[in-house]
């Protein structure tokens, strides 16, 4: 006899015809968008390991792309807007995301080039810090703390520099943490 457990863990059933998987592949962009390469390893842990699971990835991969379901650049833009807009994160870390997702790299420069091309990333890096409730640093510590969550944010190290050096932050410090981010 299984226990509840063991009951709520059991492997999903293989799905193994195109309608019940496109079925599936529509399901999950409605709860949540996502680049072609995140549906992709979704649908595979569903279909048979082997070359008729692939096909049927690819068949419904193609039929939502036609029906405009899916869309790598629209995905990117919406998310590059997102995360600038909301999130005040740089242009850095908008690029590392999307390339974990799967997006590719002509369409990450373009877009994201395009969404951060009226952008001054000083301001933004103000507006990140704002949101995050970041005050100006108490001792080399907090100094540091900052400029690392900063360069986490995907600001570079030139920004990060001028808005610490706007709170007076003491020139040797910065240039240790210059040297440490390169």
């Amino acid at each position: 006899m299984l226990c509840s457990y063991e009951m709520a863990f059991k492997r999903p059933k293989e799905i193994v015809d195109e309608n019940t998987l496109y079925d599936y592949a529509v399901r999950s962009l409605g709860r949540r968008m996502r680049t072609v390469a995140e549906l992709k390893r979704l649908m595979r842990q569903r279909v048979p390991k082997d070359e008729i699971g692939a096909l049927l990835v690819d068949m419904v991969i193609l039929r939502l792309k036609d029906q405009k379901y899916l869309n790598d650049t629209q995905y990117a833009t919406a998310y590059s807007s997102f995360r600038r807009d909301n999130e005040n994160f740089g242009k850095r870390r908008v690029i590392t995301d999307l390339k974990v997702k799967g997006v590719h790299q002509d369409v990450i420069e373009k877009v994201v080039d395009e969404a951060y091309a009226a952008v001054n990333e000083e301001e933004l890096a103000r507006a990140y810090l704002k949101r995050k409730r970041l005050k100006k640093p108490e001792n080399d510590k907090e100094t540091a703390r900052i400029f690392r969550g900063l360069m986490r944010a995907g600001f570079g190290v030139g920004v990060a520099i001028k808005v610490l050096k706007n709170w007076q932050v003491d020139d040797e410090l910065l240039t240790a943490l210059q040297e440490e981010a390169e």
